[in-house]
């Protein structure tokens, strides 16, 4: 699919004609991105819902590019600021390269002088970063304010803390949410905030690092961005080694600025805390809410940072304390609860035998007849064979007229489950009958289950009862 929008872009950046453009896999975002090439060129594309979150990235990057700080060139954009194109800077992130060392717990030398070169340019950028900036194009807020900090903290107590079950008083929680923010606040900065500096958000361009995906940056504290990086909850760095990075960046930071190490590391605590109560909401939302596994797949490393957080303890904030050692001793059990939801049970059964029995108690949900479609059942090829096997699939499939019965079932069933899941039920059932329980119920009820998991995400079991086949799909969060 080639984007007019952006082929024009590419067409005044370059002079030539845009011959390929292949989108990316979506991520966190609500922004798209697409590699656009032609014979002499390669760039990216991007398409944002929000257009002044991208006047903000082009804003910075421009600014940025100017310090002389390593981040992409944007080359133009359209006049509602919906698409722009910026410099392709390649496929390989800091947190791709450092994936075995991730898998097997050995940072060797060149991971650490990957990590190393990134965290002590990230003074470079709090500090030259900030010069001439006008802040008063920074999205959503111009600097890390009082209100920006309770839009984080909000998104930890609605999207993540009420998705876990776990019972609390928001009038308490607010005390210490409140007592939290006195500190954070506590000392005035005028460096520049990166908001989101991770290992994600670093690529590397001939082993160099730059740095993408920077729209939310402003003014802030220092500590900050250290958090976020080294507290990133993937990526998983071993003690040792983070204490090592923040040595690194404390030592580049004196270029700028005189540093009291022990009065810096006490203080970067209530930052670490802060910026996981952050990622937790995050991964609430994109995890439980818009349904990316990703998301999900890093709740127990951040519950595992939080854990050793709280070793020492938060006795300022009593409340907070104890809901989240809550938090922590569910563990894993906050993410497979909210994983549970919705599971459709899907049968396939021969009337001769009986409508099955609903395992739930609701009252069996939706039976299909499927014995008015064409039988295989009557011809001897078919007989031994079974709905999951080619020749039947082949044979039920030629005229079409499988397909058009299915397409009623799908518009029901899509509409049911997706009432369910808004009124938090937890089972349906829906059943395909035959004369045999053998070839058409069998095709229709495998069909089915792979078309609710791959469509909506939904947890499927399902049975082929006169087969004695049994299946589960688990739940694409």
């Amino acid at each position: 699919m080639m984007i007019p929008e952006l082929c024009q872009l590419f067409w005044e950046a370059n002079g030539e004609k845009a011959e390929e453009m292949v989108e990316f896999p979506s991520s966190g975002s609500n922004r798209k991105y697409f590699r656009v090439k032609s014979w002499h060129f390669s760039r990216i594309g991007v398409w944002g819902a929000s257009p002044q979150e991208n006047r903000a990235f082009i804003y910075l990057s421009t600014h940025l590019r100017k310090q002389g700080l390593p981040v992409p060139e944007v080359y133009g954009h359209t006049d509602d600021y919906t698409y722009y194109l910026q410099e392709d800077l390649g496929d390989l992130l800091l947190f791709d390269a450092l994936a075995e060392a991730r898998k097997t717990g050995k940072y060797m030398e060149q991971d650490y002088f990957l990590l190393q070169k990134t965290i002590r340019l990230l003074p470079v950028l709090q500090f030259r970063g900030v010069e001439n900036l006008d802040f008063t194009r920074c999205y959503p807020r111009p600097e890390f304010d009082r209100r920006s900090l309770f839009w984080d903290l909000n998104y930890f107590k609605y999207c993540f803390l009420k998705t876990s079950g776990i019972e609390f008083s928001e009038d308490k929680l607010e005390d210490d949410f409140n007592r939290l923010a006195d500190t954070l606040l506590g000392e005035t900065f005028h460096t520049f905030m990166y908001r989101d500096f991770q290992s994600r958000n670093v690529m590397l361009k001939e082993g160099e690092p730059f740095f993408i995906d920077f729209q939310g940056g402003r003014k802030g504290p220092l500590y900050y961005d250290v958090a976020s990086f080294l507290w990133q909850a993937k990526a998983n760095y071993p003690e040792k080694l983070r204490a090592a990075l923040l040595d690194d960046y404390l030592e580049a930071l004196q270029a700028f600025t005189p540093v009291d190490r022990e009065a810096f590391k006490k203080r970067l605590r209530y930052f670490v805390l802060f910026r996981l109560l952050q990622v937790l909401g995050a991964y609430g939302f994109r995890g439980y809410f818009e349904k990316k596994r990703h998301f999900i797949e890093s709740i127990p490393f951040a519950i595992s940072n939080l854990k050793n957080l709280l070793r020492k303890g938060f006795p300022e904030y009593p409340y907070l304390d104890k809901i989240l050692r809550d938090v922590c001793d569910r563990g894993e059990n906050v993410e497979e609860e909210a994983e549970n939801g919705l599971t459709v049970h899907v049968y396939s059964f021969s009337y001769r035998k009986g409508i099955p029995e609903d395992p739930s108690g609701n009252g069996g949900g939706f039976v299909f007849d499927c014995r008015a479609t064409h039988n295989p059942g009557k011809y001897e090829a078919y007989k031994c064979l079974t709905g999951l096997d080619e020749p039947v699939i082949r044979f039920l499939e030629e005229d079409g007229e499988i397909f058009r019965f299915l397409e009623a079932v799908y518009a029901l069933v899509e509409a049911s489950v997706l009432r369910y899941r808004q009124r938090g039920f937890t089972s349906l059932m829906v059943s395909f009958g035959c004369t045999g329980g053998q070839h058409r119920s069998v095709y229709c009820a495998q069909h089915l289950a792979e078309h609710l998991y791959k469509k909506l995400g939904v947890t499927v079991h399902l049975v082929h009862r006169e087969r004695g086949i049994e299946q589960s799909f688990k739940a694409l969060l």
